[in-house]
C-alpha cells in the first residue's frame, strides 16, 4: 500500500524540509496544508494515510487537528506524527493523550524523521 503523507505546518520552510526528507526516503505521494483547517479540507478532498503535523499553528493547531482526526470515523486510525518545538514533558503527555502515534522535537534530522515514521509504520501495520 502506498503511503500518502499530509504535511501540516504554517511554516513553508518547515514543510519543505519535511517534504525533502520524505522524498529522500523514497516517499513521493505528499499533500501539504498550512494549518489544521486546511488539513481537514485536504483530508476530505484528497485523502492521506499518514499525517505529519506541527503543533503551533494559527486557525487550528496540531493538537486540535489530532483530536478532530481521532474523532472522525473515516480518519480515526490514520497515523499522526507531531513535529514541534514544544519538548517539555507536559506537552508530550498532552499530545499522547490526544493520541498522536509519535512525537519529534524540532530541529530534527532526516534520519530522526525516518526512524519515527518507521516506528509508527511498524506499530500500525501500514506499508
Amino acid at each position: 500500500m502506498e503511503i500518502k503523507f499530509l504535511i501540516v505546518d504554517d511554516s513553508l520552510t518547515m514543510r519543505r524540509i519535511v517534504i525533502n526528507a520524505l522524498k529522500t526516503l523514497g516517499y513521493e505521494s505528499i499533500v501539504e496544508a498550512s494549518d489544521g483547517k486546511e488539513a481537514i479540507m485536504k483530508l476530505m478532498t484528497e485523502g492521506a494515510n499518514f499525517v505529519i503535523t506541527d503543533w503551533n499553528m494559527p486557525e487550528m493547531n496540531g493538537l486540535e487537528l489530532t483530536r478532530w482526526i481521532r474523532s472522525t470515523p473515516q480518519f480515526e486510525n490514520v497515523p499522526i506524527l507531531m513535529v514541534t518545538t514544544r519538548g517539555n514533558k507536559d506537552d508530550v503527555i498532552e499530545a499522547m493523550k490526544a493520541r498522536v502515534n509519535n512525537y519529534i522535537v524540532k530541529p530534527f534530522t532526516p534520519q530522526g524523521l525516518k526512524e519515527k515514521i518507521e516506528q509508527i509504520l511498524k506499530t500500525v501495520g501500514v506499508g
